[in-house]
């Protein structure tokens, strides 16, 4: 194993107990548990990359060793573009995800790296025969990325997107060299450079799980803190339901006189603020219940109240 594949797999099992602990501390968070499949994915990739293939291990054959090592490859770029669509709600993607990947990446690694190279022996004529589809899907892949993103900006307000544009382009980036994990078998580069590249991008994507989870602890205990000074009296689902999309204290407040029936003018009256603020507080609550309507959203947010028009 290469001393570098060594040193990124123990931080790797180091961290997994942390991540793991996020998705414990809050399970409703499920952006924490495909990040926990992310990280043991990856650890799985970099162990059998950097232990595989060694005709020192013989209680495993030489095949399977290879037939191991590059299904982990071809399983991470595959598991990404899913990662994309259920954590940060690119519909987009979703026929990628569900239908493009499976056809254009793990088909193509079943029928030539799990069915050819152990008929015939010949892992070249696997690599060179298995890798087309995926070298020509890998560039579309990243197309269809690029444009979910852009789209999910222009048709919500930036200001109104809980991860921000920064932080959606730097995960963008770093997991490009996992989509096109093919490009670099095709080309058999060096385990090292490999190994950078892609654990590169993986660190990204760790520093931004840990700031956005850090974050959302801190707001979620003073919103919580809040709402126990101000003794707000709101049903237990609705307020469960707040707190797993994620609504800030001021949004849980507009959401609750928004789903009365209240107008924007009579919120904004009750809680000092302008027409205008309203507005941009109920489309924010719009985009993170995923609802476009005052009908679904006391429906998504399990809103009861009899007094209700």
């Amino acid at each position: 194993m290469h001393l570098l594949t060594l040193l990124i797999l123990t931080l790797e099992l180091m961290m997994l107990p942390f991540v793991l602990w996020y998705y414990y501390t809050w399970p409703k968070d499920k952006t924490r548990l495909w990040y926990f499949v992310l990280l043991a994915l990856l650890i799985f990739y970099n162990l059998t990359g950097g232990l595989f293939p060694d005709p020192d291990i013989e209680l495993i054959p030489l095949q399977v060793q290879n037939i191991i090592a590059y299904g982990t490859g071809f399983l991470m770029a595959s598991y990404f573009p899913y990662y994309f669509y259920k954590s940060f709600h690119l519909e987009r993607l979703r026929r990628h995800a569900l239908y493009g990947v499976p056809a254009c990446l793990l088909v193509p690694y079943l029928i030539f790296f799990c069915t050819l190279y152990p008929l015939s022996g010949n892992l070249d004529l696997a690599i060179n025969l298995g890798m087309i589809v995926p070298l020509i899907y890998s560039p579309v892949l990243l197309y269809a990325i690029l444009i979910s993103i852009r789209e999910r900006f222009k048709a919500n307000d930036l200001a109104l997107y809980p991860y921000g544009k920064a932080e959606m382009r730097a995960v963008y980036l770093a997991v490009s060299p996992w989509v096109l994990m093919c490009i670099f078998s095709y080309l058999r580069v060096s385990q090292w450079i490999e190994v950078l590249a892609t654990n590169i991008g993986f660190i990204t994507i760790t520093a931004l799980f840990m700031i956005r989870s850090g974050r959302r602890e801190r707001l979620d205990k003073h919103r919580k803190l809040e709402l126990e000074r101000s003794g707000t009296l709101l049903n237990a689902e609705f307020m469960e339901r707040c707190e797993n999309y994620h609504l800030s204290k001021r949004e849980i407040q507009v959401a609750r006189l928004h789903c009365e029936g209240l107008t924007y003018e009579q919120i904004g009256e009750n809680l000092f603020i302008g027409k205008r603020t309203v507005d941009t507080y109920v489309q924010r609550i719009y985009f993170k219940t995923l609802v476009n309507n005052k009908i679904n959203l006391r429906k998504a947010l399990g809103y009861e109240n009899p007094a209700t028009p």
